[in-house]
């Protein structure tokens, strides 16, 4: 019984959900164009996701932003331009190489070259070598 009551909890949950996606989108055009955009703005709280794939609020309120400039006739270009502006390069999904942004696309490489380093110093230490 408490199975079927949480499967029948669920069922409603997600139908609500998805009457909430149907009022959001105007027409299949802006959607196509949404969903677009959405790939290539990163959810600024989740970080690793674009908007398209976040459940949060803010990416919620991105998503409308976008729909309201798509309705008011802005460009994509108007529209990531605006964003950018709003919330700098950090909102990009792949933003562009530059003196802003460097840290953010050699990053990664740099926290991979100090673990490297790390570790082999780790293991050339004296002591660390198995002795027979």
């Amino acid at each position: 019984m408490r199975a079927f009551i949480a499967a029948l909890m669920m069922t409603w949950s997600f139908a609500a959900g998805a009457g909430e996606a149907q009022a959001l989108y105007a027409d299949q055009a802006s959607d196509a164009r949404l969903s677009t955009l959405a790939t290539e703005l990163r959810c600024l709280v989740c970080q690793n996701q674009t908007i398209a794939d976040s459940h949060s609020e803010l990416a919620a309120d991105l998503r409308r932003q976008i729909l309201d400039q798509i309705a008011a006739g802005k460009t994509d270009q108007e529209i990531v331009d605006f964003m950018v502006a709003r919330y700098g390069d950090f909102v990009l999904y792949r933003p562009p190489l530059k003196p802003t942004t460097v840290l953010l696309w050699l990053g990664p490489f740099l926290l991979l070259a100090l673990a490297a380093i790390a570790l082999f110093r780790y293991f050339r230490r004296p002591g660390t070598e198995e002795e027979e």
